[in-house]
């Protein structure tokens, strides 16, 4: 006999599955039989990162739901099917498509809805809102027919939307009724250094503007009136100018909504019927309603909790949020509008590093109460524990926001937070339970967030997380080591800076003096790649050969199936009809398979050792030079055609992505580099995107740094705005040359700025103030590299002796019969293993 009891979730979006991955984790869930409804047609999703939907990501990538969880735990779900009443007497749920349910308990996840404002002329065509996947959709199909597009709403999803609309390349604009961006989050100092950020990104902010009517426009689809008089045209209108709780199917069933809206809620997350809880945007607690995702999480730990009978209540939750903002860090924190009885505040701006802190402190000056950050960040998690856990401040409060000298520090060590100092706020995990997994066993980061679950929502705790990990361990007598391995007692950056002071040239040598043993793949290959940064001598000499790895030492990149690629510099993507013929010639006498890459160049693959050195020849006779995209190096500077061909473009990005491709070619780094330059804010070759970014504008270029795509993409900062190109040049040189001194080894620009202490604050300093007062230094360097350039494989063809590496068997020319290719598409494959059993029988037969 089944005496389980029904539990219905309307509702599969972020908090509705955050409850049902908590209930089927606890204790409660072998008493419930699960059904849930999701409206979309797709189960629940990561709304944070929305417009990461215009970056590449998929809908799957996006999914916040493991595979095959619904089917694991016996949970049936009703995707594409709303619920669409709720008879409170006979507990039964009525789906849009006549499913209907009974219920013993029923939790309501409804979320949210977008606000749309009565304004004349709202329901137009290509008047959409930003909520879900299918809405991303709806933009980019109006996005392909349009020129420019405005957002209502400055607000936090405002200006996400105000990103996705500038992904799709629109000329962009964002229009608010209030007096400054982020009105609910920012002082009047930080809405307005936000503006001025947004704005040096080209995307125009018109404040102060009510909105009375939208209808034809002249050179656009549609024109805004506002009521000043004023207009602005446009061919999307994209609404987002605030959220109201879905609660329709709350008011149908006669439960208790609060008078602007949102069902109303206990501190079990009850609704006025008990065995009814509503939890996320949906659910008024106190008065109020919670937009952000992680007050939702804990709304759904405290209804688990209460079905598995244990004690949990809701009492509130802390609204403090960081973000980036089309790559401009912003934070807010507690009372930001020092609204609390004598509260005091202390005000930083930097103006020239566009960069503005407030804090705000109680009238003893003792307790941070709020803090707003615009510009640099980095001091967030700081402030948010002080003002969490009501720890003292030191006896200048402005410490903590203004900059810091050499060798000092503001920041609150792990030690001085309390156990019961919430670390992680999407899964509410403290500092004492991190503890209690560290001595359990869990020494790695990735096994205490797979522990503990910290630092797998937002991401936002990881760099508290692997700081209390660090002091933790310390404390248990397990010593951080950073030696670079157990042959060197330094880090990366101590060789390199051996290696730069006592100016020495080889790997024994610096063994000699500072290392022990014989080395490893480790330590030779980080040295071999410092030396080359250093010194820029060619990589095959007998002193540096046995320090590369196979790709170095072949000056290719291997591939699957032992073949390799060839791959010739195409500066910035431009290349002539006659180099490409020549390109075309080689791959087809050496049947090459061919292939256009993301970085506007062209590969060749399927090439044998033994054929190398004569395709590069033919290449270098056609006047190709080495790509180096086999090595830790300048890998391609990304082009759009700029002022030359484009009617958008403002200057010329192809002529200054060439000329910086022949002035970093070669470089070689910690780990790959790629540029981007786009002829204007539509920003066609990506650069926002890549480790060094330029952005041609009607002042001047603009310079981003430190973004990467791949596994885990960053959008890169903006590091300088309106620059010439001599000072462009000179930032770029000392930013890479830093990098190459300072980072770790196989650590991209990306995670070395993540890392870096101060963060980009920092960075700019060393770079544009030259706090350090290197900067010529760091030029010097660059002069050096650029002036011992050599093609690699230039040097190589020219040396009869290095040529006889480059064949498969040391004692015989004969090739690897083991490469087989198959035709497909017209070119050639390696063939798959059920294809070479096949071959392998017609030559047996033979």
């Amino acid at each position: 006999m089944n005496m389980k009891q029904t539990l219905v979730v309307i509702g599969n979006g972020m908090v509705g599955q955050n409850f049902l991955a908590g209930l089927v984790a606890s204790n409660a869930r072998d008493r419930y039989r699960i059904v849930t409804f999701c409206e979309e047609p797709r189960a629940a999703y990561d709304r944070v990162h929305l417009s990461e939907y215009f970056s590449g990501k998929t809908a799957a990538d996006l999914s916040l739901v493991e595979d095959g969880f619904f089917a694991e735990h016996g949970i049936e779900i009703y995707l594409g099917d709303k619920a669409a009443s709720i008879d409170r007497e006979r507990k039964q749920v009525t789906s849009a498509k006549g499913v209907i349910v009974d219920y013993d308990k029923l939790v309501l996840a409804t979320g949210s809805y977008p606000f749309v404002p009565p304004v004349p002329g709202h329901e137009r065509p290509q008047c959409l809102v930003y909520r879900t996947i299918e809405d991303l959709e709806a933009m980019k199909t109006a996005a392909a027919k349009s020129k420019v597009g405005v957002v209502i709403g400055g607000g936090l999803l405002g200006l996400e939307a105000a990103k996705a609309l500038k992904d799709l390349g629109l000329d962009t604009h964002v229009v608010e009724f209030a007096p400054r961006l982020m009105a609910v989050q920012l002082d009047e100092g930080g809405g307005a250094m936000l503006k001025r950020k947004i704005e040096a990104l080209d995307v125009k902010v018109h404040l102060n503007k009510n909105t009375t009517l939208i209808d034809d426009g002249t050179e656009c689809l549609h024109k805004m009136n506002f009521a000043d008089g004023e207009t602005l045209e446009t061919d999307i209108v994209l609404f987002s100018a605030g959220i109201r709780p879905r609660d329709d199917i709350a008011r149908g069933c006669g439960l208790e909504v609060g008078p602007r809206g949102g069902i109303v809620i206990d501190n079990q997350c009850r609704t006025s019927d008990a065995d009814i809880y509503a939890i996320g945007e949906c659910a008024l607690w106190n008065g109020q309603i919670f937009g952000l995702v992680a007050p939702g999480y804990a709304m759904a730990r405290t209804v688990v909790a209460d079905l598995a009978g244990e004690a949990g209540s809701f009492t509130g939750a802390d609204m403090s949020t960081k973000l980036k903002l089309m790559g401009v860090d912003v934070a807010s924190i507690g009372d930001a509008h020092a609204r609390t009885q004598g509260a005091m505040v202390y005000t930083y701006q930097n103006g020239a590093s566009e960069i503005y802190k407030r804090l705000v402190v109680s009238q003893d000056q003792k307790r941070l109460l709020g803090a707003v950050l615009v510009g640099d960040a980095s001091a967030y998690s700081t402030l948010l524990q002080y003002c969490l856990n009501g720890i003292e401040l030191p006896e200048h409060p402005d410490s903590l926001i203004l900059p810091q000298l050499a060798g000092e520090s503001a920041g609150l060590g792990p030690d001085a937070l309390p156990a019961s100092a919430q670390i992680c706020s999407c899964y509410d995990v403290s500092k004492g339970q991190i503890c209690g997994a560290i001595e359990a066993g869990c020494t790695t980061l990735g096994a205490l967030k797979a522990e503990t679950k910290a630092g797998t929502g937002c991401g936002g705790c990881s760099a508290l997380l692997k700081s209390v990990l660090d002091c933790e361990l310390t404390k248990l007598g397990v010593e951080v080591s950073t030696d670079i391995c157990e042959h060197f007692p330094h880090t990366r950056q101590d060789l390199y800076n051996l290696v730069m002071v006592e100016e020495i040239k080889t790997f024994d040598e610096l063994l000699d003096k500072h290392g022990k043993g014989l080395g490893c793949e480790v330590c030779k290959q980080a040295v071999g790649s410092i030396l080359a940064s250093h010194w820029n001598d060619y990589i095959l000499e007998k002193q540096h050969i046995g320090l590369q790895d196979t790709n170095d030492i072949f000056l290719a990149n291997m591939q699957k199936d032992g073949t390799y690629s060839v791959v010739p510099r195409v500066a910035g993507g431009e290349i002539t009809p006659d180099m490409l013929i020549a390109i075309g010639q080689v791959g087809k006498k050496y049947q090459l398979y061919t292939k256009i890459t993301g970085g506007q160049r062209v590969d060749l693959f399927g090439a044998r050792v033994e054929q190398l050195p004569a395709i590069w020849q033919e290449l270098i006779d056609a006047g190709f030079e080495s790509g180096h995209a086999y090595g830790k190096s300048l890998r391609t500077v990304k082009s759009c055609v700029g002022s030359t061909w484009c009617r958008f473009g403002v200057d010329d990005s192809v002529g200054l992505a060439i000329e910086l491709e022949n002035r970093y070619k070669g470089l070689r780094a910690p780990h790959k580099i790629k540029f981007g330059v786009s002829g204007c804010t539509r920003e066609c070759a990506e650069a926002q995107g890549k480790d060094i970014g330029v952005i041609a504008t009607e002042n001047g270029w603009n310079l981003y740094v430190c973004g990467n795509g791949g596994m885990k993409p960053r959008h890169a900062d903006l590091f300088a705005t309106n620059l010439d190109k001599e000072t462009l040049i000179k930032y770029i040189d000392r930013v890479l040359i830093f990098y190459v001194r300072t980072a770790n080894r196989m650590q991209r620009t990306s995670v070395w700025m993540e890392n870096m202490e101060g963060g980009l604050d920092y960075l700019k300093s060393v770079v544009i103030e030259d706090r350090l007062g290197i900067g010529a230094q760091l030029e010097g360097q660059m002069q050096h590299v650029i002036d011992t350039y050599q093609c690699e494989w230039k040097t190589t063809l020219a040396d009869e002796q290095r040529l006889k590496r480059f064949r498969h068997f040391v004692n015989s020319d004969q090739a690897d019969d083991n490469v087989v290719f198959v035709e497909e598409r017209g070119q050639v494959r390696p063939a798959n293993a059920q294809e070479r059993k096949h071959f392998k029988l017609i030559e047996e037969a033979a």
